[in-house]
This record gives C-alpha cells, structure tokens and sequence, in this order.
C-alpha cells in the first residue's frame, strides 16, 4: 500500500555513524551537487513547500536527513557535493559522513536505489561522475533524475537527454527521469518506481 503523504516526519538527523537509522524501512537516497535542486525535488514529490530545506547557501548542509514516509520508507538526504567554496574541515566532513553512509551503514541493505540527481542542462558534472561510476563500482542500484527540466526549450531537453543516455558512465538500461519540480514533469513517473522498488504497488 502507498505511503500516506500527510504523514510525514523528519525521523534523524545524522551527523555521524552512529547516527544512522537502524530499522527494519527500506531507504531510497537522494545524492547530488548541492544547488541541483535536491531540496526542491523531495519537497515536489512530497506535496511539501519546505519539509526539505532549500538553503540560500549551497553546500551548507552537511547532515544526513532521513524522511519516514508514513512508516513505511524513508527518503535519505545526503549532503550536497561539489560546491566550490567548500574546503578545508568541512569538506572532509561532508566527504566522511556521505561516504559512511554507504559503507558504515547497518541498513545498507535495505537502501533500494539512490536517486542521483543531474541538471539536465549542464550533464554529468565530475563530482556527479565521481558519484556514479562509485555505485557503479559497489553495484549500488540508482535512477538518474534529470533536473530543471522546464528551463530547456523542448528540443534542447531533447537533445540532452540524449545526451545524458549516451553517457559511458552510466550503466546501461538504467532509469533515466526528466524533472521539473516547478510543473511536475517526472513526478509520478518517479514516485511510481520508487513504490515499486519499496514493492509497495
């Protein structure tokens, strides 16, 4: 049975390994550079206008943010990646707890998919290429959500999206989404597969 979406909760905020949820859920992570529009895209499949924060500094966050879904999955935010002006102590933070995350996880096995988010317009960055060819290499399940979508004319998403299916770092066959959390293109697309993979529909 779907998750009912007016009951949502802000379960853990996980700063460190010991932190990280440890129950029986399925769990579906959402990674990507921070400024993609990660926060907006959990707040469109969720019929939220803030539930996931849209931060005027990008690259601030450097916690991961598990979102129960009535009880039965949790959507992951993973801090965003890739922002220039993150250095020093920081970074390494953000780096440590994301890559714990995947590796120190004691639920890592109920993670289903990560859903990596790249800007339609501008490809596969190589922070996003670093990402994919690491879930690649530890055969971690994802489906690209291909971002700002309504910001291309409809021959230019054309184009990139060809583009971006062509692209050597992503593993053949894998799902490929169109999104724009401003119209909703993509949403129940993604959502749909998301409940199949929770095998919840």
């Amino acid at each position: 049975m779907k998750p009912n979406l007016h009951n949502i909760t802000l379960a853990q905020v996980a700063g460190k390994t010991e932190q990280f949820v440890d129950d029986n859920l399925y769990q579906f992570a959402f990674a990507g550079r921070s400024n993609v529009g990660k926060s907006s895209l959990i707040n469109s499949l969720l019929d939220r206008k803030a539930l996931a924060k849209v931060s005027s500094n990008p690259g601030h966050t450097v916690t991961v943010n598990y979102y129960n879904l009535d009880d039965k999955l949790y959507f992951v935010d993973l801090p965003g990646y890739g922002y220039a002006k993150r250095g020093g102590k920081n970074k390494n933070q953000l780096l440590s707890v994301t890559d714990s995350y995947f590796t120190q996880n004691p639920n890592v096995d109920l993670l289903k998919s990560v859903i990596q988010l790249v800007d339609l317009k501008v490809g596969p960055t190589s922070d996003d290429k670093a990402m994919i060819d690491f879930m690649n290499q530890l055969n971690i399940p994802y489906i690209i959500v291909a971002t700002k979508a309504d910001k291309l004319k409809k021959a230019e998403a054309k184009k990139a999206l060809m583009k971006l299916k062509s692209n050597m770092i992503i593993k053949q066959d894998t799902l490929i989404i169109p999104y724009s959390a401003k119209t909703g293109q993509g949403k129940m697309e993604l959502l749909t597969e998301i409940y199949k993979r929770a095998e919840l529909i």
